[in-house]
């Protein structure tokens, strides 16, 4: 558009200054340079248009076939649990109690700066008890009885493996399957591509509680539920876990819903001119974005209110279903998310990173974690919800057989551990009461079956309905996806 052009000349001063080349070049990142580039590359370097323009609308060919899962709830476990105190039992280990850790089981790892300089690798074997359970006879811990009840409902994958050995790098590769922030979450490609099945709740929901086990555990970040380069309208919307779940639900003081709603169609029109001028695709995003805050209004208030749940239901998720920003709210949450079908629902509850002092921490931890999760397996199963949900369970990466610090008869800390560590599925589409992969005597190498990030990615969204290869983005130049190039689909977890 030229600055002489009558259209450039009827806009007002603020429109004008946003489309003026003058404005573009000085505020582009490589100024004049990135001018050019583009000019060269024309259509090959913009980002792709939002086929799902309105939230609740799914790309056109998604899902690519009928899928078992209607909606994923993920509980993630910030900090990474412990594989052999939880379910990997390894016996043997007893007898191995202080010697130092094989360097033909090491095979030359890289160590975190944490034990790095440890001169001595001692085997800290786990001081838990575990018992098989159910008709399939699963292995669990004697910190998990109430998973134990339900373990004929679960598949758990004992041969998972990452390529990152810190936190930070290790959660985000699990959410948007790659290291560096940056990226779309899964749960904002879901909603890209499936779009809601709600139309009063977002379609991308997360919730966050701190663990017991450590309260001062590795923090979480809001990048981590970004939609990355997608459009705005699929990121996920995190609820608080204090005060009010989401900020000014509540009418301003002298403004009643009938105001509200004729101020939200004026600035719905005002955004729609400024749309027209610009062309910006965030301004169409924005105004669907004030929508679902107006539908949230009423919705949020009705799904935060369990007073009208039975104590029968209540009893199933522990003493601390009722105390806000719990875990146990949090599961109760996730159901009434999911009957409300909400497509995905992401748990993150921090306090799993025990270097030191695990015995007492994961304790800790599996009170908080334990019942709740039963309970909301259960809940789900009564309710039919269970057929149609997919439920993951699981951390970052795995924890050491070798101690970090001091091994003492009664205590013992465990560094990160990528090699190999275990996760859960229940629910659409997943076999149930199966333990898949297998890890050495040491649980420190995948002995058989390995399962990637990418492998599990690309696993739930086959029982979504997609196919991972094809659910793509064309970003600079390029189609991206959340498994990249990678990802093969586990069959043998399939029902």
């Amino acid at each position: 558009m030229n600055c002489n052009d009558h259209q450039f000349l009827h806009l007002d001063a603020a429109t004008r200054q946003a489309v003026t080349r003058r404005t573009f070049v000085s505020r582009s990142a490589s100024g004049i340079g990135l001018a050019a580039l583009g000019s060269l590359f024309a259509d090959s370097l913009r980002a792709a248009p939002s086929a799902a323009a309105q939230a609740n609308v799914g790309l056109p060919g998604f899902p690519n076939y009928t899928g078992k899962a209607k909606r994923v709830i993920y509980l993630f476990q910030s900090g990474a649990p412990s594989q052999m105190d939880l379910f990997d039992p390894k016996p043997q280990l007893a007898a191995r109690r202080r010697e130092e850790l094989p360097e033909s089981i090491r095979r030359g790892q890289r160590l975190t700066t944490m034990t790095s300089g440890q001169k001595s690798f001692p085997v800290a074997p786990s001081i838990f008890k575990f018992a098989q359970h159910g008709k399939s006879g699963a292995w669990l811990t004697e910190l998990m009885p109430h998973i134990a009840g339900v373990a004929d409902d679960l598949c758990f994958i004992r041969s998972m493996h990452t390529e990152a050995i810190n936190h930070d790098p290790a959660i985000t590769y699990f959410q948007t399957g790659h290291q560096l922030p940056g990226r779309p979450s899964m749960g904002s490609w879901l909603s890209y591509g499936l779009g809601s099945e709600s139309k009063n709740l977002p379609a991308y929901v997360v919730l966050t509680s701190f663990g017991t086990g450590r309260r001062d555990d590795q923090p979480l970040y809001d990048r981590l539920w970004s939609s990355g380069f997608l459009p705005t309208q699929h990121q996920g919307v995190k609820f608080r876990n204090t005060g009010d779940p989401v900020l000014y639900l509540s009418n301003p003081p002298g403004m009643d819903r009938a105001t509200r709603r004729e101020t939200l169609d004026e600035l719905a029109a005002l955004n729609g001119r400024r749309h027209e001028a610009l062309g910006d695709p965030d301004i169409q995003a924005r105004i669907a974005q004030y929508e679902m805050a107006f539908r949230m209004q009423a919705s949020v208030p009705d799904l935060t209110d369990i007073s009208g749940e039975p104590q029968s239901v209540l009893d199933l998720y522990g003493p601390e279903v009722k105390t806000p920003g719990t875990y146990a709210a949090n599961c109760l949450l996730a159901r009434r998310l999911a009957e409300r079908d909400v497509r995905f629902v992401q748990l993150f509850h921090m306090g799993w990173d025990h270097h030191g002092g695990l015995p007492k921490a994961i304790k800790g931890q599996c009170s908080d974690t334990d019942q709740p999760t039963a309970g909301l397996l259960r809940d789900l199963k009564q309710r039919g919800l269970l057929d149609d949900t997919l439920i993951v369970w699981g951390g970052e990466f795995g924890r050491t057989v070798y101690s970090q610090g001091t091994l003492t008869e009664e205590n013992y800390g465990r560094d990160h551990h990528p090699r190999c560590f275990t996760v859960f599925l229940a629910g659409a589409g997943v076999k149930k009461g199966l333990t898949y992969g297998e890890t050495d005597d040491y649980c420190y190498n995948i002995v058989r079956d390995p399962v990637s990030v990418y492998d599990l990615h690309a696993t739930m969204m086959h029982l979504l309905g997609i196919d991972h290869t094809r659910l793509t983005y064309r970003f600079q130049g390029r189609d991206f996806r959340l498994t990249d190039i990678h990802g093969e689909l586990v069959k043998d977890v399939l029902a």
